[in-house]
Order: structure tokens, then C-alpha cells, then sequence
């Protein structure tokens, strides 16, 4: 395994039941990893208790809330100091709206998934961020126009003993 945490097939089973079934109980979770109460509700614990479960979350289906768009802006630091980092992700934390922020390699610095109303609105969250004064030299934003696939969890077994899904 190349796991940090010393993982065996039972927690895997149990992490990847509960990406699919959060709100299951213990005796449901037991039944469908083939191991009795008690010790899968200890190994949840444990589970959680060393931060690998960090907690249980409804998957809401924005569709239902009305009117949204989904957009991927790249955002470009005019500074690279470990100051600038920090700078931006606090001003870009403060705005619910950025659902998602990543600090990646290539030609920009940072992948925010923003969630809003409307594009007008992404679009004055933008306008924001750059009055923010908080180190954005350039963005660039691609609205999402449908998504063809969507996975709920992690690829456990892949992850964790580095074979591929596809073998």
C-alpha cells in the first residue's frame, strides 16, 4: 500500500461505501462490507479520528435551486512571493461564491470553481476580487455548459495500491 495511514481492504470498503451512502447507519455499513457492528463502528472512528473522514456533507442538486452558471476561472499572480500566495487566498477565501480553489503549475497560478447566480453576478465577483487589490494580474474564465460526468468519491483502490481502474 501507499498509504500514510495503514489502511486495510475493510476500510477501504468502508470509505467507499460511505462516499457513495453517507447517511447509512453502522448496521447497514457492517452488512454491506460483510463485517459485524461493533468493529466497523470502531474502525469508522478511527477512521475519523485520524482525519481521513473529515466529516458528511448533502450532495445538493443546484439544478433544483434555479438559475446558476458554473465557472473555471485561471488566475494569473502579478508576484510570486510566498506573501502573494497568502495575499490572494485570503481575499479569494472570503467570497462563498469560489466553491473550489486550486494553486496549480503551468501558466497560471491558481483554478478557482466559482458557483453564482448569474453570469452578470460572476462577473461583478470579479470585477471584486480585482478592486480587492489582492495580486491578480489576469484571469481567464470558461463557463460550464453541461457536465457529461460527474463522480461522487475518490478512486480508493487506485490511490491507495496504485493499480490502474482500467485493469
Amino acid at each position: 500500500m501507499r498509504s500514510s495511514a495503514s489502511l486495510d481492504q475493510f476500510d477501504i470498503k468502508i470509505l467507499a461505501h460511505l462516499q457513495r451512502e453517507g447517511r447509512c447507519s453502522n448496521v447497514d455499513l457492517a452488512a454491506a462490507i460483510g463485517l459485524s457492528e461493533s468493529p466497523c463502528l470502531a474502525r469508522t472512528k478511527r477512521l475519523q479520528e485520524i482525519g481521513i473522514i473529515r466529516g458528511y456533507a448533502a450532495e445538493v442538486a443546484l439544478e433544483k435551486l434555479g438559475s446558476h452558471v458554473i465557472v473555471f476561472s485561471e488566475v494569473t499572480l502579478s508576484s510570486h512571493r510566498v506573501s502573494d500566495f497568502r495575499q490572494f487566498e485570503a481575499g479569494a477565501g472570503k467570497y462563498r461564491e469560489i466553491v473550489e480553489c486550486y494553486n496549480v503549475s503551468g501558466g497560471y497560478d491558481y483554478l478557482l470553481k466559482i458557483v453564482a447566480p448569474s453570469v452578470a453576478h460572476f462577473q461583478a465577483l470579479m470585477e471584486q476580487l480585482l478592486e480587492d487589490g489582492i495580486g491578480i494580474e489576469k484571469f481567464s474564465s470558461r463557463i460550464v455548459l453541461r457536465q457529461p460526468l460527474g463522480r461522487r468519491g475518490y478512486p480508493l483502490n487506485t490511490l491507495i495500491t496504485g493499480k490502474p481502474s482500467w485493469e
